[in-house]
């Protein structure tokens, strides 16, 4: 995932890699693939064959699920804590239990197409604004930070973001979220800022507050001078409307302006919290959000620490509270002091703290707002009934997935087994049916049938 500015960094777009998964809906992929068979009767066959392997890959799933469903329920932050007491269980077992859980989990997640989200993915990410201009951090000191250090201790992956101790964001599929409106006082706040800017590069100021900010900037994405041309094939390219690369004039300030920004279609957390005295906090979080702006990620972090002025906000206010008096004191030493030029100093600093002061307070309302629609709109499930939400993604992919080759494979004349002396031989609908063989959901829908006829 990189960005790449384009027309003279007017233009930016956002390289996402391809997924491996298949979006299009089961009955849909079906009955298309259905229709593509000429005759009747084998169109029937491939019907029964789609229906017995999702039958049979359901079948293949189940214990594995149920074993993850009856360790969950042993670290469900609701009632897990009863359940473990009730089992009376050592410290030690307790341990393994979780890693068992936690190894069940990412075996789902991986099943499901789930990809964990690297350093470069978010820093990527949160190089732009959205909606949500505040800082937003994770208060730390209430997050546990054992148990997936342990985890990947002992199954270790490659490129880990740096909060992997503490929390993993899981995400899957790309999708565009666009929202227009007036930004009255995000167009306002934009001029005021670059007039500011505009002011530090005439006074020299801005090569002072950039040394000290230096440290606390984010961390800029890694551009891309070139686009690959295997790549490009490969990858797609998404293009984020920011207002922060558009050109701003009276007469769009007052029109109605659309902004775009892709977004990561599923995100899973998965976290626990810390707890005062070891061993007293086993519930484990799994919280499961759906159509989060990539630039908005923050609103799905674990335990958001309450959002207020950021440290360099608090040095460019009394900075150009001190230029500004040394301004006007240096204006008033002087021999005629022109009214007009402290007027307009005192104007400029009085401007901008009022600027500072009632972005804030549009940024928290905007905050707050989009946390509520996080835990209404945006969140779709949170511990048992996201597992079971991946537990059904898993068998619909298989199904896909097993469904699709096999056709392709028929279409070719090339869907094969192997018999007993080791020979390869080509396998029919009507063969591939009779391999696989009456199913249990087929033998209850039938005797269903024939109670409700008798």
């Amino acid at each position: 995932m990189d960005t790449k500015n384009m027309d003279n960094k007017k233009k930016e777009v956002i390289r996402l890699e391809r997924e491996s998964v298949i979006p299009i809906i089961k009955p849909k992929l079906i009955m298309t693939l259905a229709n593509l068979i000429e005759h009747g009767s084998d169109r029937a066959e491939f019907l029964k064959l789609c229906k017995r392997a999702e039958y049979t890959i359901r079948a293949w799933y189940l214990l594995q699920f149920e074993d993850l469903m009856q360790l969950y329920s042993l670290f469900d932050p609701v009632h897990g804590a009863q359940k473990l007491q009730q089992q009376n269980l050592s410290p030690e077992e307790v341990d393994i239990l979780e890693q068992n859980f936690l190894t069940y989990l990412f075996q789902v997640m991986e099943k499901s197409n789930f990809k964990i989200a690297t350093n470069e993915e978010i820093d990527v990410a949160l190089a732009g604004q959205y909606l949500l201009n505040l800082p937003i951090t994770v208060d730390e000191s209430k997050i546990d930070k054992t148990l997936l250090k342990r985890y990947f201790s002992e199954h270790p992956q490659e490129n880990l973001p740096e909060f992997a101790d503490k929390y993993i964001i899981f995400r899957r599929g790309i999708g565009i979220d666009r929202t227009t409106d007036y930004f009255f006082m995000e167009k306002v706040d934009m001029i005021i800022a670059r007039l500011w800017a505009f002011l530090l590069r005439l006074t020299r100021l801005d090569k002072l507050l950039n040394r000290r900010s230096r440290g606390r900037q984010k961390k800029e994405p890694k551009k891309d001078d070139e686009i690959n041309p295997e790549a490009d094939s490969e990858d797609l390219y998404v293009e984020r409307i920011r207002l922060e690369n558009m050109d701003l004039s009276i007469k769009n300030l007052v029109t109605k302006t659309t902004i775009q920004e892709p977004t990561f279609d599923r995100i899973i957390v998965v976290y626990r919290r810390a707890s005062a005295k070891p061993n007293t906090e086993q519930g484990i979080y799994v919280k499961h959000f759906k159509n989060i702006p990539m630039a908005d990620l923050e609103i799905v972090l674990p335990e958001k620490k309450n959002p207020g002025l950021t440290p360099m906000d608090w040095v460019k206010f009394l900075a150009s509270a001190v230029v500004g008096l040394v301004a006007v004191f240096s204006s008033l030493e002087m021999p005629k002091a022109d009214l007009w030029v402290i007027f307009a100093i005192l104007s400029t600093v009085i401007g901008y703290c009022a600027k500072t002061y009632f972005t804030f307070q549009a940024n928290m309302a905007a905050y707050q707002n989009l946390i509520t629609q996080s835990m209404y709109d945006k969140q779709l499930d949170s511990g048992k009934g996201t597992l079971l939400h991946l537990c059904d993604d898993v068998i619909q992919q298989e199904v896909k997935e097993l469904i699709i080759s096999f056709f392709i494979l028929m279409e070719q004349g090339k869907a094969t087994m192997e018999d007993s002396i080791g020979r390869y031989y080509c396998v029919g609908l009507k063969r591939a049916n009779e391999i696989i063989g009456v199913t249990t959901e087929e033998l209850v829908l039938k005797a269903r049938q024939g109670s409700i006829s008798a």
